[in-house]
């Protein structure tokens, strides 16, 4: 096996994006995971890609944006080389208003979607859909947004893989570092660094989800009593997800779920009776900043660092990898100030 321009620790979602964009620099490129790809939150259910609020305009959100934007043909380049489908549609999203509150802030980001957005996306409040997707609202109201999309994360990190093999990178369990070294190791990766600094840098997050034998692939997703709710390509419809910074076990799923899908069937009736055909379980790698982590590794010098992703890492990975690729490879620093990894030390 030749030296690698560019080795990259950690097969997540981060870590075969950054590896793709390499590879389309044409780099040759060695991806390293002991567990393979998407074995940790990378190879969840939901695959919920939602924007910020379009208000209090900062850097995080307008990179969000940007990289909602590239995910389309971001993610039908992967397809392409793959074969395999990631399950990537732009189909928007519904969300219930649930008070005269709530009303209001909603009819005023119509403004600020439209200075902010542009002729990107629409965020507008409408009655809600005469079918019987819609969910309940206590108004009468709902938010829907154009900008929204899903995606099967499992399946999307596969497709990555496939795509990084069919263009001649290595992917491997074990290996030696060679080249420019990125860091794209989640959780562990933000343990180690609070080991050794001795600073809270960040943790994982546990996040339970699940998945209903029932199809809606044409329909947008929904957002309702702080649930996801995703239809899918493939005829399932992904639930999720909770936030525990406590627990006992990060892989097991409990009755915390079952009060997610008893709330997803509550908000959207016609979920009733489907049934669950996969309970999942996983950590999600959270900075201290809750922003992605990115640029020059704070404790490895001459290598890099990618981590962070924690809820929006699926969203994120197309701009993630167009910048961290023209950091290793030009060195030219587009990186966001506040997605430095001094934010989080």
């Amino acid at each position: 096996m030749a030296s690698p321009d560019v080795t990259v620790m950690g097969a997540g979602i981060f870590g075969l994006s950054i590896a793709w964009a390499c590879v389309k620099a044409g780099a040759t490129v060695q991806v390293i995971d002991p567990h393979g790809p998407g074995a940790g939150a990378s190879g969840g259910v939901v695959g919920a890609l939602a924007p910020h609020v379009p208000e209090n305009w900062n850097d995080k959100k307008a990179f969000q944006l940007e990289s909602l934007l590239m995910a389309e043909a971001f993610w039908a380049d992967v397809a392409e080389a793959s074969g395999i489908s990631p399950g990537y549609g732009r189909l928007g999203r519904i969300q219930p208003v649930a008070d005269e509150r709530g009303l209001e802030l909603a009819k005023a980001r119509v403004e600020t979607a439209q200075e902010l957005w542009g002729d990107a996306a629409v965020w507008e409040v409408i009655a809600p859909p005469d079918d019987s997707w819609a969910p309940y609202s206590p108004t009468g109201y709902v938010i829907r947004d154009t900008l929204s999309a899903r995606m099967h994360p499992r399946r999307a990190s596969q497709s990555l893989a496939v795509a990084l093999q069919a263009k001649g990178a290595w992917l491997v369990k074990e290996g030696t570092p060679a080249g420019k070294v990125v860091h794209a190791t989640g959780v562990a990766g933000l343990e180690e660094l609070s080991r050794e600094t001795g600073r809270a840098v960040g943790n994982g997050v546990k996040g339970q989800g699940a998945l209903l034998h029932f199809a809606a692939p044409h329909a947008p997703q929904l957002f309702a009593d702080g649930i996801h709710v995703v239809p899918h390509e493939d005829g399932t419809t992904a639930i999720g997800s909770t936030s525990e910074r406590e627990y006992a076990d990060p892989g097991s799923t409990d009755e915390k779920l079952d009060e997610v899908i008893d709330r997803a069937m509550r908000a959207v009736p016609v979920l009733h009776g489907a049934r669950v055909v996969e309970r999942w379980a996983g950590l999600r790698p959270r900075a201290k900043s809750r922003a992605p982590m990115l640029g020059e590794h704070p404790l490895k010098p001459g290598d890099f660092i990618a981590n962070g992703g924690f809820k929006i890492g699926f969203g994120m990975a197309p701009k993630v990898a167009e910048v961290m690729a023209a950091l290793i490879l030009e060195g030219r620093d587009e990186i966001p100030e506040g997605f430095r990894p001094q934010a989080s030390l």
